[in-house]
């Protein structure tokens, strides 16, 4: 069987998905992960273990193609939402080079990346979605006129890993800290993705009181639906899932065939839903492996093993599929030596 070498790019703490895709490999390749720190947790879970510059280094592309020849790798997995629209432009050149990005298209990364047009494709879809503005001064007209109501979730449009979220419950917090966003933004990573529309660099949303849920929506590598694995999110850590509980719902799967249809992603999707009087409203897309990933996949569901099957061009893979519903977990923190 010939072997399968992963590169994954922007590794960061995702040691579970290191060592998810080892087992899957069997040895029949190597797991080749690359960080700009070098004291990611990740790294240490790796055969093979890079540093490499920032994703906005104009050498960064380049030196992901010399890794690529050097290692002879097959596939990159990116676990960055800030890199993904820089690869999905460079697709073809790593394929010249024998090397399959697995990604979707710029056109799904952008619609998943600005939350404006994540917004606007709900609405396509006729899937219910929190009202979400870009322009102050609409919002502050429509909550005079109750067609918008307190409290608000106000976050960056083009965000990441939770930065910069905060909820308001009245005009004076509205104003003070869409002002002070703003002002944030600049000194965060997200200020190069944002920089060049900054007045609309502002998502104001309704704010949905309910129950949430993380489903893993998964695709074929034609963008094919293969079926959504939902998790009941029981807790939160610093914008990520950290217990929950695995459910099987026809309401919620129906909800994640639409966006996999109307989408057309390559692989595994991300996505946050949250359920009101029995109304699913979808707010959020990351076409990649989430932070609650983990969670489904010890519920039964093996995308890593997957994966590799799809790469092997093996299509029966519904042995990698035992999904059960309530099975809880919880992460816990461990110390690596680096």
């Amino acid at each position: 069987m010939d072997k399968i070498n992963i590169l994954f790019t922007c590794a960061g703490r995702r040691n579970y998905l290191i060592n998810y895709f080892k087992e899957a490999l069997n040895k029949n390749g190597v797991i080749i992960a690359t960080d700009m720190q070098r004291n990611a947790p990740a790294l240490v879970d790796a055969d093979i273990a890079l540093t490499v510059p920032s994703i906005y280094d104009n050498t960064y592309v380049e030196t992901l193609l010399k890794i690529c020849a050097q290692y002879k790798v097959y596939a990159i997995i990116s676990l960055n939402d800030l890199e993904l629209p820089i690869l999905a432009k460079q697709i073809d050149v790593f394929k010249q080079q024998g090397t399959r990005v697995i990604l979707s298209s710029q056109e799904v990364i952008n619609i998943a990346s600005d939350k404006w047009e994540s917004y606007n494709f709900f609405k396509s879809s006729n899937l219910p979605t929190p009202n979400t503005y870009i322009n102050f001064e609409l919002a502050v007209k429509d909550l005079k006129t109750g067609k918008l109501n307190f409290p608000l979730i106000i976050k960056p449009r083009w965000g990441s890993a939770s930065i910069g979220i905060e909820t308001v419950s009245n005009f004076n917090e509205f104003k003070l800290v869409y002002k002070l966003q703003k002002l944030k933004l600049k000194n965060t990573i997200l200020n190069t993705i944002s920089k060049d529309n900054i007045d609309e660099a502002i998502l104001i949303q309704e704010k949905i009181d309910g129950i949430e849920y993380g489903l893993d929506i998964l695709n074929d590598f034609n963008g094919n639906y293969y079926g959504t694995f939902a998790k009941k999110k029981l807790s939160m850590r610093s914008g990520e899932t950290d217990k929950a509980m695995s459910v099987i719902n026809k309401k919620i799967n129906n909800v994640g065939e639409i966006i996999s249809k109307n989408l057309g992603h390559i692989g595994n999707l991300d996505c946050d839903i949250f359920i009101r009087n029995k109304i699913v409203y979808v707010l959020e897309l990351n076409p990649r492996f989430g932070g609650g990933y983990p969670f489904s996949h010890e519920a039964g569901i093996n995308i890593a093993a997957i994966y590799i099957d799809w790469l092997r061009n093996i299509t029966n893979i519904d042995k990698h599929n035992n999904y059960k519903k309530n099975i809880t977990f919880a992460k816990c923190d461990k110390l690596l030596k680096i």
